[in-house]
């Protein structure tokens, strides 16, 4: 009997989440599909996760679990688990407990009105400060803004998909995987359903709240827009043309006999300001240049180092 639906569940020191985690997606699952898959991708934990789910696999056949050679990250881990699904749909969800088991019964049937993927949006956030909600809606404005596709604002990974748009990201061997840019690039028919995102059940997110997000936004602008490299050319343009009218000004007054500019404090402002503006542009071309690079060695996203109950 083919899988009907596949639970995707990345993994890294999450110890005291996934007992109560399998306790509220578990009667989810049976409602949904007659037969399904919970599939833990692990990342080498300092903790006793990965004992935890080996005694649940005990106890529930329909628990898998992918174990990483190393920590590849989130990202890689959620692929990982995306390529190795069996389900004819297949679910992305974190084991914390922030984003509720529940709503997969309502997301799976949305599904099966001709959609391929139905993504949860976040209509608030409980244990967020107002700093990282701003830093997250900024984030978004601006990768729509320069972005060539829209990826949704309030979503993260939470969401399902048709085996139809697994196979399409199978063909996406990017080394830096976004995955709600990706499934934005895929296309094909994408609805949304709106929940309130809770606190953690236990522990302490993973990703710093302001680098990560930076990291992340960052990766979704660059991995999918060319508009930034663009900006910095219109900038230089911009940038020449003043200084073109600034050095008309000073050959103005020598030829008028004028001394209205003063020298040395003048000087070190316009020089550190367009040393700014150049290291900015060359960050900014580093982050192409990064990108290209490691898409050239074309070294694996991740690497399995054991598949349990496979």
């Amino acid at each position: 009997m083919n899988t009907v639906i596949s639970i995707v569940v990345p993994v890294y020191n999450e110890e005291e989440n996934i007992r109560p985690f399998l306790e509220r997606l578990e009667p989810v699952v049976k409602k949904v599909a007659a037969t399904s898959e919970i599939i833990f991708v692990l990342d080498p934990s300092t903790d006793q996760s990965e004992h935890v789910i080996l005694q649940e696999i005990e106890r529930n056949s329909e628990i898998k679990m992918l174990v990483m050679s190393r920590r590849f990250g989130q990202p890689a881990a959620t692929m990982a688990g995306l390529l190795s699904c069996t389900g004819e749909a297949c679910v992305v969800i974190d084991v914390d407990l922030q984003d509720p088991p529940e709503l997969i019964q309502e997301m799976y049937e949305r599904l099966q009105n001709g959609l391929e993927v139905v993504y949860a949006t976040r209509r608030s956030r409980k244990g967020e400060t107002f700093v990282k909600r701003s830093v997250s809606w900024l984030g978004y404005a601006a990768i729509n803004k320069a972005s060539d596709i829209s990826i949704p604002r309030d979503t993260g990974d939470f969401r399902i998909m048709t085996r139809r748009v697994i196979e399409e990201l199978r063909n996406l061997d990017e080394s830096h995987a976004f995955l709600r840019g990706l499934v934005a690039y895929v296309g094909f028919r994408q609805a949304s359903v709106e929940y309130d995102r809770d606190e953690r059940y236990s522990g302490h997110g993973k990703y710093n709240r302001f680098s990560g997000s930076l990291r992340i936004g960052i990766n979704g602008l660059i991995g999918f827009s060319r508009r930034p490299l663009q900006l910095m050319t219109l900038a230089g343009v911009v940038f020449a043309l003043i200084g073109f009218v600034l050095g008309g000004w000073y050959v103005l007054q020598k030829l008028l006999g004028f001394n209205l500019t003063p020298g040395l404090s003048t000087t070190i402002l316009v020089v550190t300001f367009f040393s700014g503006v150049q290291l900015l542009a060359l960050g900014l071309l580093g982050e192409y240049v990064g990108r290209i690079y490691d898409e050239t060695k074309n070294r694996p996203r991740y690497i399995v180092d054991r598949k349990i109950n496979f």
